[in-house]
């Protein structure tokens, strides 16, 4: 029987933080439910993609727009489920015994319990909202990781080809059907820690409002990058 798992990684000059994801999903490999590795890079200038060579990862080149680099990713997916994980996230260890358990149950998409891999008050309150956010309103993000059947992906129309707010846009189209696994994804704090906990965390959710307004994802990335 083969393993059911392909995992997706979208990824973009990541190799700083890229080597503590690729080490997390080992466990994975080890519990004989990962049948594959698939990273869709971006256009990496720096060590990625010797990175996902060396692990083993199928590597596919596209254009920096992580919408696209997770379409691209799930269209060349041989596995019956997908496990989509950022670059710069960690799943904690025992995150197989949730994936088990997930897979055995009822049909459903899940995401993990958002942490960040720093300590304090701003972190704790970040984190909590969206945790808060994902149970309360099923709009879980990209960086708490997505497990989702084949079949649902393709039902649900998959990631849209957009340069922000993918995840949102899918877990909509997935309203109902998400749950949370009992595990964690431990992400990067690095943006926070550079715009500052507050400004960071206000803009995401004025982005988050203004999309659900109806303004479009190209608009929101451009504003975003500024």
């Amino acid at each position: 029987m083969r393993a059911p798992i392909s995992v997706i990684i979208p990824t973009l000059n990541a190799e700083q933080a890229f080597p503590g994801c690729l080490a997390a999903l080992f466990e994975g490999v080890q519990a004989g439910i990962i049948r594959e590795l698939i990273v869709a890079d971006g256009g990496s200038q720096d060590a990625t993609c010797k990175l996902a060579d060396d692990a083993g990862a199928t590597i596919l080149k596209t254009n920096a727009s992580r919408g696209g680099q997770l379409r691209t990713g799930a269209a060349a997916a041989r596995g019956d489920w997908m496990l989509f994980v950022h670059a710069d996230t960690c799943l904690a260890p025992g995150w197989t015994e949730a994936v088990t358990a997930h897979l055995s149950g009822p049909e459903k998409a899940g995401y993990f319990q958002l942490k960040f891999d720093a300590t304090g008050f701003a972190p704790r309150v970040v984190a909590g909202w969206a945790n808060l956010r994902s149970r309360v309103f099923g709009l879980p993000y990209g960086d708490q990781g997505l497990l989702i059947s084949k079949d649902m992906y393709d039902h649900a129309g998959g990631y849209p080809d957009v340069p922000l707010m993918e995840d949102v846009a899918l877990a909509r189209s997935l309203s109902g059907q998400l749950s949370r696994l009992d595990g964690v994804a431990q992400t990067s704090a690095d943006k926070y820690r550079k715009a500052g906990w507050l400004r960071r965390g206000a803009r995401n959710i004025w982005t988050l409002l203004r999309y659900l307004a109806g303004v479009s994802p190209e608009r929101l990335a451009a504003a975003y990058r500024r």
